[in-house]
């Protein structure tokens, strides 16, 4: 691995670059909140060769809105659900735009 690959993983959010200590620490949370939203397969945390659970920051935005939400009086469950339901939705206004600027594009409208 050369130095110019380790530079480009500094701003990959996909890396998996905290160790559940780290992830737990930096959230504020405890190792089993993150261990109960895994068990809920909200996120999935990559394995270090040695088995260790790691974390990228995607996965850490995620658990953070998890926390939110629970520190509110959901349940990890339902908090778990909601997030699901929340990327769903995103993805879904994500897709009607596209197909709203794809028809405006095939039928401009004309003003005299």
């Amino acid at each position: 691995m050369t130095a110019d690959d380790s530079f480009s993983r500094i701003d990959d959010d996909d890396y998996p670059a905290y160790t559940m200590g780290r992830a737990a620490e930096l959230l504020g949370t405890t190792q089993g909140f993150l261990r109960a939203i895994g068990e809920a397969r909200l996120i999935t945390p990559l394995r270090s060769e040695g088995g260790h659970r790691r974390y990228s920051r995607y996965q850490l935005r995620i658990a953070a809105r998890a926390r939110e939400l629970v520190d509110h009086g959901t349940s990890v469950e339902a908090a778990c659900r909601i997030i699901v339901l929340e990327d769903q939705l995103e993805e879904a206004q994500r897709i009607n735009a596209e197909y709203r600027r794809a028809a405006e594009s095939s039928n401009p409208t004309t003003t005299d």
